[in-house]
């Protein structure tokens, strides 16, 4: 999420603990100099713009994916009073997505473990993967579960990024949706965590639980609240009213929450438009349709 108004640069508050005898978590540094995306977001800019008027082909049957909307104003958050997210020690399937230098980790995002064939995928926003060196040395992580210093389910090398074409060549924020291959071939983060299950056109206005990692704590938040749909021309996104979702909480997902006799269901990510949310108070995610179906298809026949 990009700084609040009035901030002329990012920055982020310093935090470091101890997390093993070779590593420290930084959940937050001195002002963002890199291009390479944060999470809530550096490019900005280029998400709060319509999406393109001559996109690619897609596999998202909705016409919204080559519509070419006038630009908006923010909408309002919702007239009642908003809540605030809560921190909390976490959840198994939700984590933290760090990048490792000089044995240091570094927050810049949220992900969560989807059900998948091969018990290897979870899910983010596209815009947390811009600029990203993956494959087999891959120096970006994922910690499910990650709260105190702790990493209860291990951390897992993020090898691999999947995105739609219409992310990839123009940067739709109706596309802003990524799964990632996690953990060395043949290991099974579902097995350790469990997983939430995908869910596409799914009805709305919606009660939903959203959980991501700010950068300027050491525990995720979550807040539980109506997801609805964002009225924009071109635009097919959701919009939850709840503070405290600030920089580092893209890609956390909007979860129905489980049952007795099923696990949570995600239906987005924070992302999309505004790349989440140009005010911690108010965040936005794609729409779950066809485009994200087919995405998943793809990253889960993976092999």
């Amino acid at each position: 999420m990009p700084p609040t108004p009035g901030h002329a640069v990012r920055t982020f508050a310093l935090f470091a603990v101890a997390a093993s005898a070779s590593a420290v978590v930084v959940m937050a540094v001195a002002p963002m100099v890199s291009a390479v995306a944060q999470g809530r977001s550096p490019d900005a800019n280029s998400l709060t713009s319509p999406p393109s008027s001559n996109p690619s082909p897609s596999t998202d049957p909705s016409p919204a994916g080559s519509a070419s909307p006038s630009p908006s104003p923010s909408p309002s958050p919702s007239p009642s009073p908003t809540p605030t997210g809560k921190s909390f020690k976490g959840a198994a399937a939700v984590g933290a997505l760090f990048t490792a230098s000089k044995g240091k980790l570094r927050h810049f995002c949220t992900a969560a473990v989807v059900q998948s064939k091969h018990g290897d995928l979870a899910i983010t926003a596209a815009h947390c993967m811009i600029g990203r060196q993956l494959g087999p040395n891959s120096k970006v992580m994922f910690a499910p579960g990650y709260h105190d210093g702790k990493f209860p389910y291990g951390k897992w090398v993020v090898r691999k990024s999947f995105v739609d074409r219409n992310w990839r060549l123009h940067l739709n924020p109706n596309d802003d949706v990524a799964f990632l291959l996690v953990g060395k071939p043949g290991q099974k983060v579902q097995k350790r965590t469990g997983g939430e299950r995908l869910e596409t056109n799914y009805t709305l206005p919606q009660t939903v639980t959203v959980i991501g990692y700010p950068d300027s704590t050491n525990l995720p938040i979550t807040c539980t609240g109506p997801a609805r749909r964002l009225h924009l021309k071109g635009y097919r996104q959701m919009v939850f009213d709840c503070g405290h979702y600030t920089d580092g909480t893209s890609g956390g997902p909007f979860l129905i929450p489980a049952t007795k006799t099923r696990p949570a269901k995600v239906i987005g990510v924070i992302g999309g438009y505004q790349a989440g949310g140009d005010t911690p108070s108010i965040s936005y995610s794609p729409i779950f349709i066809g485009n994200v179906a087919a995405l998943f298809k793809r990253a889960n026949t993976y092999s």
